[in-house]
């Protein structure tokens, strides 16, 4: 699963500038999780990451490359939640070691897919999750209460981890939280599109795609993500290659 290593080597690219926090992953340091998704009315909110008119950005990248993810931790550029004042910028970005995955491209990306849903099964007390999977932001309201009771993205991000390591597939899984400004969140949510145009592309490989890149709908994506056109005519390719 190499797709996405020019992805994460972006990622870190885009962070480098940063000193991060780093905690290692530890399954007791998680947040209580009540099952179901939490509604935090305005009033009871500390303030939003992420909200309408701040940065945002939320992606999975995934590798099988022990050199680019090989351990489970959290880290965290820019202030904690105790010390965030109001609204601000968020991205948070999720990087997973998975093991071989077999089978055709359409079950590989079924297994993809079950994977980065588990962000839906992670539903923490105090801490109300809004995604919007067509422009890749994610916004969250962090209730005072929450805030009282200590709630850090050392907890939060050990409870994604714990949810993403219930698949045996995942290896190792790194989650990342940015919530300084200065930040270059926009082309976080491009690199989003680009994770989500990848996974889609494996759906259609099996297809009969046309080998002339001229009439080719994924021209774009095979551009611009190592690995792809490989994939792309290693597959049941019966034209000329023209990329």
């Amino acid at each position: 699963m190499e797709l996405y290593n020019s992805l994460i080597k972006e990622t870190r690219e885009l962070l480098d500038k940063g000193r991060p926090q780093v905690w290692p992953y530890r399954p007791g340091d998680v947040w209580k999780d009540i099952g179901t998704s939490e509604l935090v009315l305005q009033k009871d909110a500390a303030f939003e990451l992420g909200a309408s008119g701040k940065g945002s950005a939320n992606y999975v990248l995934f590798t099988s490359s022990s050199e680019l993810v090989n351990e489970d931790r959290v880290l965290l550029y820019g202030p904690d939640l105790k010390d965030i004042r109001g609204d601000c910028d968020f991205a948070r970005i999720v990087l997973l070691r998975v093991g071989v995955l077999e089978g055709d491209d359409e079950k590989v990306y079924r297994t993809l897919k079950d994977i980065e849903f588990a962000k839906y099964h992670v539903n923490l007390e105090g801490y109300m999750i809004r995604m919007s999977p067509e422009t890749y932001r994610e916004q969250v309201r962090v209730s005072k209460q929450a805030l009282r009771r200590g709630i850090n993205f050392r907890q939060v991000g050990s409870s994604y981890i714990k949810a993403y390591k219930q698949d045996e597939n995942v290896l190792n899984a790194t989650v990342i939280f940015v919530t300084a400004p200065g930040f270059d969140y926009k082309t976080m949510k491009e690199t989003a599109k680009k994770a989500n145009d990848v996974t889609g592309t494996l759906t259609h490989i099996l297809e009969g795609l046309p080998t002339d890149c001229s009439v080719c709908a994924l021209k774009g994506i095979c551009d611009e993500v190592e690995g792809m056109k490989e994939l792309h005519f290693g597959v049941g390719s019966k034209g000329t290659d023209k990329h």
